[in-house]
């Protein structure tokens, strides 16, 4: 039943979820900067230059020249994103970037306004600046462990087809979600603008993503590098299920047996881990937020070899 209350109380109420909601933000701004401030620090030491350190090895090659897969989820501010990138492109010959759906947050402490598409570019444009690959760029074939290999960036957001069984369309899965109590920031700052939806840019992402793809010199095995991971599999072990529908399409779910994929390299979902899905590795490399290192029995792994490959 609904009581009428004072405009005063109203105005209180309102301030006061406002003010928790914003407490919130900074907190997970803050977990962010953490994050990638310990990442980095564990990557000091690790120059192209280093006699047989971890870098040189990540090739596995004679001629050796080194290159760091970024799979998204840097920073929510594009003033923290453009001073990561840039001290990563200093360490790394090479540096693959593949935007997340935080970096597209237009947050309301970000100098930056800029919202959608409009702001992806201008992430793209900051990364090309310091010499960095991204998904508009062409997909560059270096020598693998086993001959010349293609890694293509990608950025192909969302459609809310990983939905929960009982939900059939995206309103019922959203509606079970906020009942669930899962609910996700970027419903407030991952704008789609010019596109009418967060799913709409992802079906044409998709749909050029999969020509660029198509277009690849089948010669050459790829290394797919994605934020979100291209099967539903991988959200399977989520606490919280409502979540997985904010964690890729089902557009993508045959795409590591349709081109010649050896291996998937994602993130987002903070569970490093290694599968395989019919002879190909998906390789989970988050890093994930300081309070969910403390709950593992061993600290994040700030380098994951992608290359020689491991066999299973």
């Amino acid at each position: 039943m609904w009581h009428p209350v004072s405009p005063e109380l109203g105005l209180e109420a309102l301030i006061a979820r406002q003010e928790a909601s914003l407490a919130r933000q900074q907190e997970q701004v803050s977990e962010s900067r953490n994050a990638m401030a310990a990442f980095l620090a564990q990557c000091t030491p690790l120059t192209a230059g280093t006699p047989n350190g971890q870098l040189e090895r990540l090739q596995g090659e004679v001629e050796v020249r080194l290159r760091f897969e970024l799979a998204g989820d840097v920073a929510e501010l594009s003033t923290d994103f453009e001073r990561t990138l840039t001290l990563l492109s200093k360490r790394f010959s090479t540096v693959l970037s593949a935007p997340g759906n935080h970096e597209l947050w237009t947050h309301p402490e970000d100098p930056l306004t800029l919202r959608g598409e409009h702001r992806c570019r201008h992430l793209v444009d900051f990364c090309r600046s310091v010499g960095d690959v991204t998904p508009e760029d062409p997909y560059p074939t270096g020598r693998g462990a086993g001959g010349p290999v293609t890694v293509a960036p990608l950025f192909l957001l969302y459609d809310y087809s990983f939905r929960p069984a009982a939900a059939t369309t995206k309103e019922e899965s959203l509606r079970l979600a906020y009942e669930a109590g899962v609910v996700c920031s970027d419903e407030y700052f991952l704008h789609p603008d010019p596109h009418p939806s967060r799913e709409a840019w992802c079906y044409a992402r998709v749909r050029e993503t999969e020509g660029r793809l198509a277009a690849c010199d089948s010669a050459y095995p790829v290394i797919l590098v994605n934020h979100f991971p291209l099967l539903r599999h991988p959200t399977r072990v989520l606490r919280y299920p409502e979540f997985a529908q904010r964690c890729g399409t089902e557009l993508t779910a045959d795409w590591h047996r349709r081109f010649r994929v050896s291996a998937v390299v994602y993130g987002h979902l903070h569970i490093p881990r290694l599968t395989w899905h019919d002879g190909v590795r998906f390789v989970e490399v988050s890093v994930g937020y300081p309070r969910e290192w403390r709950q593992r029995p061993q600290p994040p792994v700030p380098l994951r070899q992608i290359l020689p490959a491991v066999h299973p």
